[in-house]
């Protein structure tokens, strides 16, 4: 976004570009009060890429998800020659909605649901009642394909059902720009209350900025306790509406099937409240909920469609791939000819298998989907190699440049305890230009989960005591997402405050190069416990810094003093190999330790 200091610049293009229509009329372009870079360059029919060197002509740095403001979109449009008006739409209506600034009519579409929740609290279960009530009876023997999203009816209209398996599947959609889901179902069971992963589910469903509605479930238990669950969801900040909130409150049984009806009512009533419209009389838009590569079939994408009507024989485009539409199915195996917005179908005649997240657009013909595939792979390529990620020690440059206006940060601690006064020290730093905001928190080691949030919220990970899952850790890696480790409370909040006024220094990261498993003991004639190790992935090296975990939690931590395969000494010993390995000053090794390698390697 622009900021005032960049508002010269603005001016100095909003002058020049005056002076143009002085002399001639511009088409008119009916722009969102918010919409994405690539959004926008859709509408202009031009490249992301010239999209964003125009906008760094302007000194705002972005990527291609990053969300403008109408004003700075308009300043963009001028330059490519259209007249920008601002569009009266719902706050909650998505750009992608709004057509392509042709005047095309918009009409009321479905709206798109998420099941969220703890995974022992029945969002299976209310998949599947949602599912065998609405969908299996409109077909007499019809069997529901699993083709991740199915849609259900009632009182005459349509619900899109997002299957996934939980907010990580939502959240990796939205990581990669996809922001696919209207509104999200938080189910809570009756007779356990809000658990941690209920409030992570919260998290990443507010980080969203999608209206949440809670389904109390298992009522039908003796030990059920709505009365408790209202309580923990008030403390989570959701007040549910007969408490003076406004958050929607179902409660149900999935097992005995009652309050479903009621629940896909207020559903439906939440969606009349968000005004859900789309274009129908265009070339289609979407995302791609799933895919896989059938033995027979070949490729197959679960699309679903956003704007426009996707039909038989359309030209597509998804990122790096394109192909012809063949054939499309609804998730009872049926063949349909035509899919409007909010509907799931899965698609046959693509090229290659994409990835879940991936948009879609159809093409003119196929030269042009073939193009545009190749353009979106160098583009891709370029965001790649030059993309840069938000970290605290280059947090004061963004902050000067006008790209960050609020500090994301994930907070993880290894005890409960730790949370409160951290979390309040945080947000109390920050000044008119950035404030400090913390989108979770728990206690625990850091998740694939609250990586994938920071990801997808461009925010920094601060692990107080805690430290990463290994999964969690490549994932950290491969996506260049920043996390900060410490163990003093103090330390952590000066870090976060230096970094907010560009005092931080340059500091260190850890990077994992190996861990390996201890999988027996053995005795050395020093009297020293040497461990038999199978390395798991990466390397083990001589020398190297090494840590023992012992479930999970490090216990230890020295170097790597001594390295055996078959009494030869090595200097590294690689992935799926066997090998002795000793650890200066620690000798009592257990079964099934986690030796983890590691170096630091310095930021500027």
């Amino acid at each position: 976004m622009i900021d005032n200091e960049q508002e010269p610049t603005v001016n100095q293009s909003k002058n020049s570009q005056e002076a143009k229509s002085n002399t001639q009329v511009l088409p008119q372009l009916s722009l969102p009060p918010a919409l994405s870079v690539k959004q926008l360059a859709d509408l202009l029919k031009v490249s992301a890429i010239e999209v964003i060197k125009q906008l760094m002509r302007e000194g705002v740095m972005v990527n291609i998800n990053q969300v403008l403001d109408f004003d700075t979109a308009a300043v963009i449009a001028t330059h490519f020659g259209y007249k920008a008006e601002k569009q009266p739409i719902s706050v909650q209506t998505k750009p992608s909605e709004t057509g392509k600034g042709k005047g095309g009519k918009l009409f009321p579409r479905p709206p798109v649901v998420t099941i969220m929740g703890h995974v022992d609290h029945g969002k299976t279960s209310l998949l599947d009642a949602i599912r065998q009530s609405n969908v299996i009876a409109t077909e007499a023997g019809a069997i529901t394909q699993h083709i991740g999203a199915y849609q259900v009816e009632i009182d005459g209209r349509k619900i899109t059902f997002l299957d996934t398996p939980g907010h990580e599947a939502f959240t990796t959609m939205r990581a990669r720009g996809a922001q696919a889901t209207d509104i999200a179902i938080l189910v809570v069971a009756a007779d356990d209350g809000v658990m941690p992963q209920t409030v992570e589910a919260i998290n990443h469903a507010r980080a969203a900025e999608v209206p949440v509605v809670v389904a109390i479930n298992k009522i039908d238990k003796a030990n059920a306790n709505s009365d408790k669950v209202k309580q923990q969801l008030a403390d989570s900040g959701l007040i549910i509406e007969e408490w003076g909130g406004d958050t929607v409150c179902v409660s149900i049984s999935a097992k005995k099937r009652q309050g479903i009806n009621v629940l896909l009512e207020n559903l439906l009533l939440v969606a009349d409240i968000l005004e859900l419209r789309a274009e129908l009389d265009c070339p289609a838009e979407g995302v791609v909920i799933e895919a896989k590569l059938d033995k027979t079939k070949g490729p197959l994408a679960t699309l679903l469609v956003q704007k426009g009507t996707l039909k038989p024989g359309d030209n597509l485009v998804i990122g790096n791939t394109w192909g012809k539409v063949k054939a499309m199915f609804n998730e009872r195996g049926k063949q349909i000819k035509k899919a409007k917005p909010s509907t799931p179908v899965e698609a046959l005649g693509i090229n290659s298998v994409p990835q879940a997240g991936d948009s879609f657009i159809v093409a003119r013909d196929e030269r042009e989907a073939r193009t545009l595939a190749e353009k979106h792979k160098d583009a891709q390529h370029e965001f790649v190699t030059s993309g840069k990620t938000l970290s605290l020690s280059d947090l004061s440059t963004q902050i000067d440049a006008g790209e960050v206006k609020e500090l994301n940060i994930v907070l993880k601690t290894d005890v409960q305890g730790s949370i409160e006064p951290i979390k309040d020290s945080l947000e109390q730093l920050g000044d008119d230009k950035i404030k400090v905001k913390v989108i979770h928190s728990g206690s625990g080691r850091i998740t694939e989960s609250d990586v994938l949030l920071a990801l997808a919220s461009e925010a920094v990970i601060i692990g107080f005591n805690s430290r990463p899952e290994p999964g969690a850790q490549r994932l950290a890696e491969l996506e260049r997402v920043s996390i900060r480790y410490y163990d003093v409370i103090y330390k952590l909040v000066q870090d976060v405050d230096k970094a907010l006024k560009g005092m931080l220094e340059p500091t260190y990261v850890e990077v994992i190069e190996g861990q390996a498993e201890v999988l027996a003991i053995f005795g050395s004639r020093k009297g020293e416990n040497i461990a038999g190790v199978s390395v798991k992935e990466g390397k083990v090296r001589r020398g190297a810094s090494a840590r023992i975990l012992r479930r999970g939690e490090s216990i230890h931590e020295s170097h790597v003093s001594s390295l055996k395969r078959f009494k030869e000494d090595v200097k590294e010993v690689s992935t799926g190999l066997e090998c002795g390995v000793k650890i200066e000053n620690f000798t009592d090794f257990q079964v099934g330790d986690v030796i983890q390698c590691y170096r630091q390697e310095k930021v500027t």
